[in-house]
């Protein structure tokens, strides 16, 4: 079941590695109290999390821009909830979203374990479709950051996975030959798919606990990677 000749392990982190679950959730929980949002949180996550998921989904496809994920996910949302709010501030609120979402530092469960397990047995890097601006600072802040040899951002490769370019701009940055390296992470399209397309031995980390493709290897949580690593 082990992994021969494994080297360099990537990892994606959202949702992977950081909680981001939690740690948004923990976002708009403050925000919400700032700006005097009279919303039910559990309401709104709610309704927001699949609309999120869907402008992820385009900003991965280069259907919309990075601006206009960050407001029309929050339009969206509170246009369906029917609570009327203007423009200016949801503009605040996803300014806002952006400035505390880093600030929330909590990992998957077994997180920092494994790494802790793996830094001297492998070279770690991550690969992440999200912001620059704000993947450094959530590693920093939930400690983790100095795990990683490198790290690899989509607006730094100038595309997103599963776009092929951006696990070559990966391994440009760490020397890693193809074969030695493996990619984990939760998304089957932009992280297995991607990466196996590309011709890196893939393991995924399947959301939610349940199997949903057998093509791949798959662990439900981080502990079980080392199973194979």
């Amino acid at each position: 079941m082990k992994l021969d000749n494994i080297e360099h392990v990537f990892f994606d982190l959202d949702h992977t590695l950081w909680d981001f679950d939690r740690n948004s959730e923990l976002a708009f929980k403050e925000i919400f109290e700032k700006q005097k949002i009279t919303i039910d949180l559990e309401d709104f996550l709610q309704v927001y999390k699949p609309i999120n998921f869907k402008y992820w989904e385009l900003y991965r496809n280069n259907s919309v821009s990075k601006e206009a994920l960050r407001f029309g996910r929050l339009k969206e949302s509170f246009t369906a909830l029917k609570f009327d709010t203007v423009d200016a501030t949801i503009n605040l609120i996803a300014d806002d979203y952006i400035e505390y979402l880093p600030k929330n530092n909590h990992l998957l469960e077994g997180g920092m374990e494994l790494l802790n397990t793996l830094k001297d047995q492998y070279r770690l890097h991550i690969i992440t479709n999200g912001f620059e601006e704000v993947q450094h600072k959530k590693m920093k802040g939930s400690g983790i950051h100095d795990y990683f040899e490198t790290i690899t951002t989509s607006e730094e490769a100038g595309v997103k996975k599963p776009h092929p370019q951006i696990f070559q701009v990966a391994l440009n940055k760490s020397g890693a030959e193809i074969s030695k390296s493996v990619m984990i992470g939760d998304n089957l399209e932009a992280d297995i798919i991607g990466a196996h397309q590309f011709g890196l031995r893939v393991i995924h980390l399947s959301s939610g606990g349940q199997t949903v493709q057998d093509q791949y290897p798959q662990v439900q949580k981080l502990k079980e990677l080392l199973n194979y690593l």
